[in-house]
This record gives C-alpha cells, structure tokens and sequence, in this order.
C-alpha cells in the first residue's frame, strides 16, 4: 500500500473564485499598503488625469502602490514589477488584477515624480501620528549608490581636445574623398543620393564627436559658474585637464567606494535612534559627506518642523562650520574628529596652543568625545544609521540607481526611503 499524500490536482477548477486575500500571509507589507493608500494625497494626479481622453487609465492608488510595495520587495525596475502584477499573488490583490505593461509604469514614475518624492513627508506624517519620529537622536551617514551609467563612458575635458581634433580631421577626410570621387559614386549610390550620405562607420564618429562637444560645452560651463561664485571674471575660467563628465549620465561623479572608483550619487539619511525611522533623505552630486551636514539639517527641520535633540555623525562630517551651524540650531551634536582615538587622552591633543581661538567649536567637539556621556551617544551611531542603509542596499538589494539625472535620482531615493519607513510603521500602525 502506497503512502497518502496531500490532495494534489492542479488542473482541478473551483466552484466558487478563489480570494486572494485569503494566499497572502497576514504579516506582509501589503495589507499595510492597502490600509495607508486611501490616507495619501494623491489629488494632482487625479485632476492631471481628468482631461485626458482614450482608454481609462490604472487608478493612481494601484500604481503609487505598486511602486511602493515593490520597493519594499526589492522589486524596482518596471519589467519587473510588470511581470509580478502577473506572477505573484500579493501584487495580483494590489492592482486587483490589473496589468499594466512596463512602458505604462516606466512613464507613471516619471510624469508624477515630484508627486512621488511628496509621499515620504505623507508617510513621515504617519509615523509622527504612531508616535515613532521621537527627534530625541538623530544619526546622520551617506552612502554611495552607483549611477545607472559606466565610469567607462566619461572623459576628462584634456582627452576630449585631443579627441575632438582627432574626429574633426577623420570626417573631414572622408568628405574631402567624398567630394574628388562624386562623378564616380553617383552609379554606385543611385540618382537619389547625393553621394555625401554619410556610411555607419562615419555616422557613429559623427556622432561621438557631438556627444564630446556636448561634454566639453557641460566642464566649461561649470567652470564659469564657478568663476562667478567666486567673484572671478567668467570670461577667463579655464577649465582643467582632468576635469571629467560623464556622457550616459553627467550628473553623476566618480566617487570612491568599498568596489574602487564607480560612477555614483551619494545618498544621505538622517535616522531617528529609537525607531530607526528615515526622518530626511537627500541625493547629492557630492562625494564628501562634509559638504552635506547643513543641508541635511535644514531638511529635518523642514520635514519635520525642528531639529533633533541630540545627533552623531561619523568624521566625514567634521568642520568647524558645521559644528557652529549645529550650535546655532541648537544641536547638541557628537562628530568624530579626523584625528580622534577612541583611547586617546585629552591632554595628548597634537592641535596647536594657538588654535584654541581659531576653532572654538572643534575643541568643546574634541572635548565632548573624551567624556563618558560623549562616547556613550556616539555608540549610538553604529546602531542607528548604519543598520538602515544595511536593509537598504542588502536586505532589499537597491545598489545602483535605474534612472538618470539629479531630480530622477532623488525622487527615487525617496521612494526608497518612503518603502523603509513604511516596513518600520508596519508593527505600529493603526489603520482608522
């Protein structure tokens, strides 16, 4: 006698539909998604929506929650999330069945980008209600997200003269040759071409030597601005040699990280130490974290209507001009210093006797650190900021950006920040 199994008939029909409520565990991220859509404000879409003609479009609710529910998936790219709306039950009971291809989602995120960046102060809202944005200790990092765009494809502004030099002289050329045999290619090329039709090989040179025009036009005009910003004559900016610009993406910079030098953005959180909830986000042209503090401290303040109590920051962040803008705000802030050991005793400080006047904020920092209270926050950090962009880049697997260009970029992040808050609001929320 054989072994009973469990029932097994695939092709067996069902009397009655099947719910697919009832498929999903009642602990997934999507039931939250369902109960927090009605409370977002999602009004520009619908009146953007209102004069439009032709075939009804996808409700705004399904696809700011699509989008949503796949960053808190870890599923980001359209294509993807497409075939999920088709394969995977959770997504099926979101878009209650409804499919939309990936060239609708593709062009959902970027006519309503601004509309999506807005839904991270929405969510952040939510979370104030739930009582987990506390304010009391706010960690500070940035990480570098990879650009969607190849270190490969940029040039530095010295290389580029030579090339253009050399694209110039090879079309040049092939014209000069074009012209001194017309009479015998007008068999060749037929009566309705002229016999000047440029062939692959010189379309695609023709179309490099643009792309480093275009290049060379970008690194001269930032070297102009940064002339006058300067208060120097525009007119006379001269642009380095090994100045560089990227042609996929030229927003982007190279930047160092853990893999080497890559073509990245640098993402910042600021994160609440209690419930590691993302309290402000920002994506930056940038490398160093340094040149981010101030910034990142006005965007707290204007996501949520005041500065912290308390934030810690690793030794990226230090400056004196950073450590006076958190005092004037307020702060009480821990940022370790460039020269700072855990071990280190305050009187083996290798700073100057004269700079006591200079630096008046980084001593009363250097000497925050050496005491128990100092190195007690700064502890705080590690478990705090860090864990965050861990879920971010590991859990959720988000290490390189889809889109292209500053404004594509930081709404992205925002999505990505928005997803995270929301898995943190999960346990707390309580849907009216």
């Amino acid at each position: 006698m054989s072994r009973p199994y469990h029932a097994y008939a695939p092709d067996q029909a069902f009397l009655l539909p099947v719910s697919l409520v009832e498929a999903i565990d009642p602990e997934d991220a999507v039931h939250l998604i369902r109960s927090v859509l009605p409370r977002l404000n999602l009004d520009r879409i619908h009146q953007d929506y209102l004069c439009e003609r032709g075939r009804p479009p996808f409700h705004p609710e399904a696809m700011a929650g699509l989008l949503l529910y796949g960053a808190c998936r870890g599923v980001y790219s359209s294509r993807r999330l497409a075939q999920a709306c088709r394969d995977n039950v959770a997504f099926m009971y979101l878009m209650a069945n409804a499919r939309p291809d990936f060239r609708t989602i593709s062009t959902f995120r970027k006519r309503f980008q601004d509309v999506l960046e807005g839904l991270f102060v929405q969510v952040l809202v939510l979370c104030q209600e739930a009582g987990l944005v506390k304010l009391g200790h706010v960690s500070l990092d940035g990480t570098k997200v990879r650009a969607n765009a190849s270190k490969h494809k940029a040039m530095s502004y010295g290389r580029m003269v030579v090339k253009e030099e050399k694209l110039q002289a090879e079309i040049k050329r092939w014209f000069e040759e074009a012209e001194r045999q017309d009479q015998a290619e007008d068999e060749e090329y037929g009566e309705d071409d002229d016999g000047y039709s440029v062939p692959p090989d010189i379309a695609e040179s023709v179309k490099r030597l643009a792309a480093i025009r275009l290049g060379k036009g970008r690194l001269e005009q930032d070297a102009r601005e940064k002339a006058e910003t300067a208060g120097n004559d525009p007119g006379e900016a001269v642009v380095s040699d090994r100045s560089q610009t990227n042609f996929t993406d030229p927003e982007s910079r190279i930047m160092h990280t853990p893999d080497g030098f890559q073509q990245c953005y640098n993402a910042q959180v600021a994160v609440d130490a209690e419930t590691q909830i993302i309290v402000a986000y920002e994506v930056s042209q940038a490398p160093p974290d340094v040149q981010r503090l101030r910034p990142m401290l006005k965007r707290i303040v204007d996501f949520n209507g005041r500065a912290p109590r308390e934030l810690t920051a690793d030794a990226g962040y230090a400056s004196e001009s950073n450590f006076a803008a958190l005092a004037e705000a307020g702060v009480h802030a821990v940022i370790a210093l460039r020269r700072y050991h855990r071990d280190e005793p305050p009187g083996s400080d290798p700073a100057p006797v004269h700079s006591t006047n200079r630096w008046p904020h980084r001593n009363r920092m250097r000497d925050r650190l050496f005491s128990a209270e100092g190195k007690a926050l700064y502890k705080l950090r590690k478990q705090t900021v860090e864990p965050v962009i861990g879920q971010i880049k590991f859990a959720r697997g988000f290490r390189q950006f889809l889109r292209r260009g500053g404004s594509a970029v930081q709404a992205e992040w925002a999505l990505v920040c928005t997803a995270t808050n929301l898995l943190k609001l999960r346990k707390a929320w309580q849907p009216a």
